[in-house]
C-alpha cells in the first residue's frame, strides 16, 4: 500500500521541516523527488541523504515567489523527467506582528511567498498532469486557517487562501482525474516553533487534546497518503493533522 514507485514528485520549502521530512518520505515510499527551496547548501544536504538511502532526488534552487524562477524550476525538472506526478506546496514564511502594527511589505511578502507562490507552481504543474491526465497536488495550509491566531493577520489570510485555492483548482481538473487537497497541520515540532518562549509551548500543549506537539514526519505521512493511489477518491478536502486542536 502506498508505493509510489515511478512518480515524480516535487516538494517546495524543502530545505527544513515539514518540506523536508515530506521529501525523506516520498522518496521512501518510491517517488523520485525534485527538492526546491531557497537555500541551494540544505538542498544539496537533502538530495544527498535521499539517494545515500537508495532514493533518486534533484536539488532545484527556486524562490516561489518569484514567477521567473518558478518557470526556470519546472522546465528543469519537466526537462530531465518529463512528467510531474505530485506537487507539494509547502514553502512559507512569517512576518508576525498586530495588524494595527504590519507594515505592507510584510503583508505583500507573506501573501506572495505563501499564497501566490502556491498558484504559480501549480500553474507550471498543470500543463504535464493535464497532459497525463493523471496527478496530486498537495497544499500545506495551517490549522490557523481555521480558528484564526493573534498576530499573524497575513500568515492565517494567506493559509486561508491556500484551502480556497484548493477548492477551485480541485474542481477545475477533477475531469481529468488530477486531485487537489490541502493537509493543515497544527502546531509542530519545526525550526519555525523552536523559537517560541518556552511558556507559549506550554500553553498552546494546553490547548491540544494529544497534549504535544506533532512531528514533522506525521504531517510527511498524511501528505503521502494523499499522493497515492489509495486516495484517487478524495479531492478538494482539507486534511487537518492536529491532535485534536480543531475538529470540524
Amino acid at each position: 500500500m502506498f508505493t509510489l514507485k515511478g512518480k515524480i514528485a516535487l516538494v517546495t520549502g524543502a530545505s527544513q521541516g515539514i518540506g523536508r521530512a515530506t521529501s525523506l518520505a516520498l522518496a521512501e515510499a518510491g517517488a523520485t523527488v525534485a527538492v526546491a527551496a531557497r537555500n541551494r547548501e540544505k538542498l544539496a544536504s537533502l538530495a544527498a541523504e535521499i539517494e545515500a538511502a537508495g532514493g533518486a532526488s534533484l536539488a532545484v534552487a527556486m524562490d516561489v515567489a518569484d514567477a521567473a524562477q518558478v518557470k526556470d524550476g519546472f522546465q528543469l525538472i519537466l526537462g530531465k523527467f518529463q512528467r510531474l506526478d505530485i506537487l507539494v506546496n509547502n514553502a512559507a514564511i512569517t512576518r508576525d506582528t498586530l495588524a494595527l502594527r504590519m507594515k505592507l511589505e510584510d503583508w505583500d511578502a507573506v501573501l506572495r511567498t505563501n499564497l501566490t507562490g502556491a498558484h504559480l507552481c501549480t500553474q507550471q504543474a498543470l500543463a504535464p498532469m493535464l497532459k497525463q491526465r493523471s496527478g496530486r497536488i498537495i497544499n500545506v495550509t495551517s490549522v490557523v486557517a481555521q480558528t484564526g491566531n493573534a498576530g499573524q493577520a497575513n500568515y492565517v489570510a494567506s493559509k486561508a487562501g491556500l484551502i480556497g485555492l484548493t477548492r477551485a483548482i480541485a474542481t477545475e481538473v477533477a475531469s481529468r482525474s488530477i486531485t487537489v487537497n490541502a493537509v493543515a497541520p497544527g502546531f509542530v515540532e519545526t525550526p519555525m516553533t523552536e523559537p517560541l518562549p518556552q511558556a507559549l509551548k506550554d500553553k498552546l500543549k494546553s490547548l491540544i487534546p494529544l497534549g504535544r506537539f506533532g512531528q514533522d514526519r506525521e504531517i510527511a505521512m498524511a501528505i503521502v497518503f494523499l499522493a497515492s493511489d489509495e486516495a484517487a477518491y478524495i479531492t478538494g478536502q482539507v486534511l487537518g493533522v492536529n491532535g485534536g486542536m480543531h475538529m470540524g
